[in-house]
């Protein structure tokens, strides 16, 4: 199982960095890697909440099951991937600062499992730096539409 843990200190409270993450269907605006999301569940928010993600990496397509595991609003989104790559992974909002100038670190933390097919061990090992440039560069757009106030 590989590890991969993302950070980034966004200038908004956490409450509303929350508002903009919560809404699961608009995560394809700033994750470059996820192209659509299709909810497979009746409802779209909370524990037990499934969709399928297509996810592009490179010359790489494949659809990403998920299902919510953790719901803590304004603290923890939780996931388990159910796909062809599994593992569980959640992003962790953490206040900063106070008063005018209150901040959020966005912890982004995942263990993933490859298939055989994908390289086991080894295609999860050369992966891990190439999701490092990923998701820094999908926390860095969620920062920008977010402190931009083009995501609410």
């Amino acid at each position: 199982m590989s590890r991969v843990r993302v950070s980034r200190v966004i200038d908004v409270p956490p409450a509303e960095l929350w508002r903009a993450v919560e809404d699961i269907s608009t995560h394809v605006r700033w994750m470059g890697d996820a192209e659509s999301i299709t909810f497979t569940s009746e409802h779209t928010s909370g524990v037990g909440t499934t969709f399928d993600c297509l996810t592009r990496v490179g010359p790489f397509r494949l659809v990403d099951r998920m299902e919510i595991t953790a719901w803590e609003p304004g603290r923890t989104m939780g996931v388990r991937h159910q796909g062809f790559v599994t593992g569980s992974g959640a992003f962790h909002l953490r206040a900063k600062g106070r008063g005018r100038r209150r901040r959020t670190k966005f912890v982004w933390a995942e263990q993933l499992r490859f298939p055989w097919w994908m390289g086991g061990p080894v295609g999860a090992w050369l992966a891990v730096p190439v999701f490092v440039v990923i998701w820094r560069s999908n926390l860095r757009r969620l920062a920008e539409l977010v402190e931009a106030g083009e995501l609410r």
